[in-house]
């Protein structure tokens, strides 16, 4: 079977990656692959720190798609003779002050009754574990399964291995034959791709004759800093609680960190001065050291959310699958998505998880409004 895969961030590289191991071949649009929402991620493998009241399913998602990760990137070496930057180093969530290590200890609770790992530490403890950790926190928990992975490093891989499936076009429309069914889409430069199916991981884009997921864009701000020479300034990734705002220090192999993330919906795609230093405020009251670093990158980008911070997984017609709306869990869930798209792109049996995902859950996206628009 051929299928086009309109989008080349982590999802859309990942579900390419899925089905061509399952013997189908691929043609991936995409006219800046791996520039949005993938190049900017962190990529914290955090389903005990991600964990936050009231978002039901989607908690067992983000474990199941965690443990698939060794095996993701076990896959990822053998076909390309590369290895993302995988690290199953710890997560440590501090909290800055009393009231911090009160919401920090309230959700440990619901962490274990999930069956996640969530350890309460004393300051004490939590500087022996990180001893840049300033002496003032108030507490910490430490989340032994949460991992981390350089999403840069999968998109560089996957982009190489694709290199001659790739078409640097934008998408613009889908073609759909007289019963409806999507056969081919077209692009900028006005060539028509023919395919058995089609994919559309395009996160925030919207593509004529299909109508526009419900997601809304989620801007983050996120810097890039060099550690000082000598030692690591940390070894895990630090998540921090101060004054009830989140931010996050991720180190990397080569002793840079990645800090962030602001949360925006003011529709401004340009990094924000007031976001950025709040970030690094909050990051220096947690890790002192922060200050002898030095600035290697500043960006933004939007996050494709939706309003339960659930994934859009579903069949759209006879050829045309959807899978978009990862919100801030798209490497975390690549795994997942890719396998459960892949699984409808093949009309295999429907997991029970894509009751959970399916685009109609929400009343504005009805296949009655795609027929209108398609008429």
């Amino acid at each position: 079977m051929h299928v086009n895969i309109v989008g080349a961030g982590i999802i859309g590289l990942a579900t390419a990656f899925e089905l061509s191991s399952r013997g189908h071949t691929v043609c991936i649009i995409d006219p800046s692959p791996g520039q949005g929402a993938s190049h900017a991620a962190a990529g914290m493998l955090a389903p005990a720190a991600e964990t936050v009241w009231g978002q039901g399913p989607l908690h067992q998602m983000l474990a199941a798609s965690n443990k698939s990760y060794p095996d993701f990137v076990n896959r990822i070496q053998a076909i390309s003779g590369q290895r993302p930057d995988y690290l199953t180093s710890s997560t440590l969530v501090v909290a800055a002050e009393p009231a911090d290590r009160e919401a920090l200890h309230e959700l440990v609770e619901l962490q274990t009754s999930l069956g996640l790992s969530a350890q309460k530490l004393l300051p004490s403890q939590a500087r022996n574990l990180e001893p840049a950790l300033a002496r003032n926190i108030a507490g910490a928990v430490l989340c032994e399964d949460d991992h981390q992975i350089d999403p840069r490093s999968v998109v560089r891989i996957l982009l190489e291995y694709f290199q001659s499936d790739l078409v640097l076009e934008q998408c613009v429309e889908v073609i759909k034959d007289d019963k409806n069914q999507t056969t081919a889409v077209l692009t900028s430069s006005g060539t028509r791709l023919e395919a058995e199916q089609t994919i559309l991981c395009t996160a925030l884009g919207t593509v004529r004759g299909v109508q526009p997921a419900p997601v809304r864009p989620v801007y983050g701000d996120i810097l890039r800093i060099q550690g000082p020479p000598g030692p690591a300034l940390v070894t895990r990734i630090i998540r921090g609680i101060v004054h009830r705002e989140n931010v996050y220090l991720v180190p990397r192999k080569d002793g840079s960190l990645v800090l962030g993330a602001s949360v925006r919906e003011d529709g401004n795609p340009q990094v924000n001065v007031g976001a950025m230093y709040n970030l690094l405020d909050n990051a220096r009251r947690l890790v002192p050291g922060i200050s002898d670093c030095s600035l290697n990158e500043v960006i933004a980008r939007a996050r494709p959310a939706t309003a339960d911070d659930r994934p859009l997984i579903g069949r759209i017609d006879p050829g045309l699958v959807i899978s978009t709306g990862y919100s801030r869990h798209g490497v975390l869930l690549s795994p997942l998505g890719s396998t459960l798209t892949a699984d409808l792109t093949e009309h295999l049996p429907a997991s029970a998880m894509l009751k959970d995902v399916d685009p109609y859950r929400f009343p504005t996206y009805s296949s009655d409004t795609l027929l209108e628009q398609s008429s």
